[in-house]
């Protein structure tokens, strides 16, 4: 039995962390600082945190790895490209690996919001695969394009979307309630969309976690995800016309929605 668990820090990022009960081990993604998870392993003194994932080079995704390193031992695993301190496996993308107990993982590349990025998939026989996705795929959105190119982002966005439905999205930060208030100005008369907005603000409401989502729900509701749909482009053009920009074409769709949320 596998327990996942979002821990917050900061002002809106979540560490997640993924325990195999049954043998008392877990692993952490992403630890911008140790002290969420220092906390959670003292009050689980019987689990050991045994690997570290990361997703990119960002501060605030590893700011706690020397800290925990040092604390528990564990191994970090991190984009080869991109400078990641303790890190002891360096991943390209491609690479499939065994982080706990039962669990196999594909390493997948997904550059954009920095040109190493990867993200993690996990899963198990009996549970819904979970995607550690760190800035790239947001719950309703996507990271700003830092270092890499639209197209770059947009491609590694479909393979995302590609994933089975069931995939559960854990990102990195509790963006949802801004980014679908964006998508709802792209998209404003999506149903499963004006659905999402309201159930958000209800889990927003009790301070709840709106994460993880799903593949199935952003393919249905996350504009970035739907760039070649025809009222979105319309609604670019519209975006276009309003600062007497020429209209758009299928292919650069993609980056005027991303300049569009930049300036939203």
């Amino acid at each position: 039995m596998y327990q996942l668990i979002a821990l917050p820090s900061f002002t809106d990022n979540y560490i997640w962390l993924l325990e195999h009960t049954a043998t008392a081990t877990c692993l952490v993604v992403d630890p911008g600082t140790a002290e969420p998870v220092k906390a959670w392993l003292s009050q689980h003194p019987k689990v050991q945190l045994t690997n570290i994932l990361i997703t990119h080079h960002h501060p605030d995704h590893i700011g706690g790895i020397s800290e925990l390193k040092q604390l528990t031992g564990a191994q970090v695993y991190g984009p080869s490209s991109e400078k990641i301190p303790a890190r002891d496996i360096a991943l390209h993308g491609g690479e499939q690996l065994t982080p706990l107990h039962g669990l196999t993982c594909q390493v997948l590349a997904v550059p954009g919001h920095t040109l190493g990025h990867i993200a993690y998939l996990i899963s198990d026989d009996a549970q819904a695969p979970w995607l550690f996705c760190g800035d790239s795929l947001f719950s309703g959105g996507c990271g700003r394009l830092f270092e890499g190119t639209p197209e770059q982002m947009h491609h590694s966005l479909t393979q995302l979307s590609a994933l089975p439905d069931n995939t559960l999205v854990c990102c990195a930060h509790e963006y949802t309630a801004s980014n679908l208030r964006f998508a709802a100005a792209v998209e404003p008369d999506n149903p499963a969309l004006a659905q999402r907005i309201v159930e958000v603000q209800r889990l927003r409401a009790a301070n709840l976690p709106t994460l993880p989502s799903t593949i199935a729900l952003e393919r249905a509701t996350n504009p970035f995800l739907r760039s070649d749909s025809a009222q979105i482009r319309k609604k670019i053009d519209e975006w276009q016309a309003s600062k007497n920009q020429p209209k758009s074409s299928n292919h650069n769709a993609f980056a005027l929605l991303r300049q569009w949320k930049n300036e939203f």
